[in-house]
């Protein structure tokens, strides 16, 4: 990306409706724009980086033998019915229409009905079975108040997992090996240790479940900590019952305001039972599929990051997810050909700021509004010694690195 020629700029005021600061940071950075309450598109940059968070999760979903597909939003009504989903009473966020030729349709808000149905056309033996499917999806919920920017917004981008197993057993040890994984993907996300699997109520999938909690001051949810068993749990479920059960000791919790960044749900025979999803055991007797739900939100662990890791210049984003990992400056003439020939080697790790009327200090105050991992300034006099000037992002200090050693490390992803 070269700076002079991305229509997103960056900017010293954000919306004033905006409550939280990583909304008002990524609009000031041209990462997303606000089309209307928990409403928001993504720009260049705020769009590879929703897209790195993607491939961070899609990679720990394919090492558990996740499959990936891409289903419907659209959704027609009898599948909702027969879960007893389909009702505002008990889902209360529908979006809802009707089509001209008659009938209505909803737009998924999560999609359990959906898989459900779409696995009875291949699932009919234990041979079948486990099975985990997956997809990446935009979500549609009619929140009662969006805020909290992409935090909290009525159309969302959603990882869903569903796993399909013969047998209880079977789906639990799924479920210890996806929560295995939540943990890992939070850590590659640079959130780790401040997320924590939270004991929580089910809503409409079941009566428990386990979320995973960032602690966040913007956060909606309030939660009870035990920083050494590594475990939390939700206020919503906060009874001496629960404690026993998991034998917390309330003296030693700590209450923290957190933002939820992703579930797990033991569905058991919810769905499979009222869609009829069966298949046939060794014996050749029908058996009803047992099945989980994993979430993970990829823009709302992106708002997330960005509240949690941002400082009073701007924001800060991990290597792994950075939308680039060098912000470009040339000073002078000499200096600017050579930023030239570098961008040239991999436009996929530099923003090149090549704006021509942009002062220096503009540039460098943009390259940490940005949150690019590393500021590269080449300038006359450091090339007469042959070298770059970098900095890191969350340092202070500027190191000079020599000109050929910059270069292999563009040739390291």
């Amino acid at each position: 990306m070269k700076l002079s020629q991305t229509f997103a700029k960056t900017t010293k005021t954000a919306p004033g409706d905006e409550v939280s600061e990583s909304a008002k940071l990524l609009i000031r950075a041209g990462y997303i724009y606000k089309e209307m309450a928990g409403v928001y598109d993504y720009l260049p940059l705020g769009m590879r980086t929703l897209d790195n968070i993607m491939q961070v999760i899609r990679e720990e979903m394919n090492a558990l033998g996740g499959q990936e597909v891409r289903m419907t939003a659209l959704q027609p009504r009898d599948a909702w019915e027969k879960s007893g989903r389909w009702d505002d009473k008990v889902l209360d966020v529908w979006f809802k229409t009707k089509l001209n030729a008659g009938g209505e349709l909803g737009f998924a808000t999560t999609h359990e009905e959906a898989f459900t149905r779409m696995l009875k056309t291949y699932i009919s033996s234990y041979k079948d079975l486990p099975l985990y499917v997956y997809q990446f999806q935009t979500k549609f919920r009619n929140e009662l108040r969006a805020k909290s920017g992409i935090m909290r917004t009525r159309e969302f981008m959603m990882k869903d997992l569903y796993s399909f197993s013969r047998t209880k057993e079977e789906h639990d040890a799924f479920y210890e090996k996806v929560a295995a994984s939540y943990t890992k993907i939070f850590n590659r996300l640079g959130i780790g240790n401040d997320t924590f699997r939270t004991f929580a109520s089910g809503g409409s999938f079941s009566k428990f479940s386990d979320e995973y909690q960032t602690l966040c001051e913007v956060g909606e949810d309030i939660i009870y900590l035990d920083r050494e068993k590594n475990i939390a749990v939700n206020e919503e479920v906060y009874t001496d019952e629960i404690l026993n059960e998991l034998g917390l000791d309330k003296s030693k919790l700590e209450q923290h305001k957190a933002a939820e960044v992703g579930n797990i749900f033991t569905l058991g025979y919810k769905y499979s039972e009222p869609l009829e999803l069966e298949f046939a055991d060794e014996e050749g007797k029908r058996q009803k599929v047992f099945m989980g739900s994993y979430g993970i939100g990829p823009s709302r662990v992106m708002g997330v990051i960005a509240e949690k890791l941002s400082d009073e210049k701007g924001l800060v984003w991990p290597e792994e997810i950075a939308p680039y990992k060098y912000y470009l400056v040339a000073i002078g003439d000499k200096a600017n050909e050579v930023a030239e020939e570098l961008y040239n080697k991999a436009p996929e790790q530099i923003i090149f700021d090549d704006r021509k009327n942009a002062r220096n200090g503009e540039k460098f105050a943009d390259a940490d509004l940005l949150g690019i991992p590393y500021r590269v300034v080449i300038s006359d006099k450091t090339l007469a010694e042959d070298k770059v000037e970098i900095k890191k992002r969350t340092e202070s200090d500027t190191k000079l690195l020599p000109l050929t050693e910059f270069i292999v490390k563009l040739g390291q992803k």
